[in-house]
């Protein structure tokens, strides 16, 4: 028997990595000659580097760099094996858990320091970048990192404006000139899971902006900011960043990167699964094990064990899916390739005790070790 274990992380417990584990001695216990491949997981949001990284036997790579709110902060981002490959979460140089509650303000933070990050990387031999978008604090349009980059945002005076996106509305021309030359070699492929244009009622400053910390007046402020950037684009460079399908990720780092860099935007969980070449591991698995945290209605919605589905049921795997949680609305996931979902939980418990790693182990193995003990029996029946 061949199992594939391709697990996200169960947010705030155990990582994919010791949930793989745990599942492992659940299977081993009842199946001692199995062959187990474990693919650690990420949808390229959070923990997407790390996992990538221990994965393709990488390294990480810390990195002085301007945060938020223009403040010095330490981020880390990953280098794959190859040398040539980074990987990069932006949430690291602009998330929101950087910026205290009574600082978010959205028209004063900045994406400045995701473009140090490119720049370390590309200084370090890297041409291809891996860019997983969430989870940040900013709503400037992607200008920070494109600053850093090279990019000038002139004024009316021609001047260069400052950093946040408070300057957007003063953007009158670009200057390419000193863009490094290095990114002329480098190619980008973003994780980017929504479909938000740059700006209007479904753009970056309605939807987030409020997660973020803008009143209803910064969200006003804030789009009318992007607008300005589209129409200058547009009449400066000839691309139309509005309409892009994830423009308005990250605050507009959709934009961004696609406008500007020629980013390609991709389906996180996708790109995850290509990068961790799954459709070479999961070739000959009799049966794959996914899970997460919460496995509820979002979990169709591009989330990991969507995608895990999604492949194994090309070529006719059954999925098992393990969730600390799962709720009633789940049911239309057995027809998107998930054959059975196990919530792992055993007996009532308090959220902490359902969230501490050393019981969340023991409920995936134990879990894990019960459908393996079902499963034997039934094949023993049957021969």
């Amino acid at each position: 028997m061949k199992v594939l274990i391709a697990i996200d992380s169960f947010k705030g417990s155990i990582s994919s990595v010791e949930g793989s584990k745990a599942i492992a001695s659940g299977i081993k216990d009842v199946y001692p000659d199995a062959e187990i491949v474990t693919l650690p997981l990420a949808d390229g949001g959070e923990g997407t580097v790390k996992t990538v990284v221990q994965a393709t036997r990488g390294k990480l790579v810390n990195k002085e760099v301007t945060g938020p709110l223009g403040e010095k902060t330490i981020a880390a981002y990953g280098i794959l094996a190859d040398g040539n490959t980074a990987v990069i979460e932006v949430a690291e140089a602009c998330g929101l858990p950087l910026v205290p509650l009574e600082k978010r303000n959205p028209l004063c933070t900045t994406t400045f320091g995701v473009g140090e990050l490119i720049l370390d990387a590309a200084r370090q031999g890297c041409r291809n970048f891996v860019v997983g978008l969430g989870g940040s604090a900013t709503n400037d349009g992607g200008i920070g990192m494109l600053q850093a980059l090279g990019y000038r945002f002139l004024d009316s005076r021609g001047a260069s404006i400052s950093l946040g996106a408070k300057e957007l509305a003063h953007i009158v021309k670009i200057d390419s000139s000193q863009v490094n030359p290095l990114l002329q070699q480098c190619s980008f492929r973003v994780a980017c899971d929504v479909n938000n244009p740059l700006y209007g009622p479904d753009g970056a400053s309605h939807i987030f902006g409020p997660q973020k910390g803008a009143t209803p007046e910064m969200v006003e402020e804030l789009d009318r900011g992007l607008k300005q950037l589209a129409e200058v684009v547009s009449a400066e460079l000839g691309v139309d960043i509005q309409n892009i399908a994830g423009a308005g990720a990250a605050g507009g780092l959709g934009a961004a990167f696609s406008g500007f860099l020629k980013a390609k935007l991709e389906s996180g969980v996708d790109l995850v699964l290509d990068m961790l070449e799954m459709e070479k591991h999961i070739v000959g698995a009799d049966l794959v094990i996914t899970g997460e945290g919460r496995i509820d209605g979002q979990t169709s919605m591009g989330k990991a064990p969507m995608g895990v589905a999604r492949l194994a049921q090309s070529r006719h795997i059954p999925v098992i899916a393990l969730g600390g949680s799962v709720v009633e609305e789940t049911k239309g996931l057995h027809s998107l390739g998930i054959a059975s979902i196990f919530p792992i939980l055993s007996s009532p418990m308090t959220l902490e005790q359902a969230m501490d790693s050393t019981a969340t182990f023991e409920n995936l193995r134990r879990t894990t070790n019960q459908i393996f003990r079902l499963l034997h029996a039934v094949r023993f029946k049957v021969e």
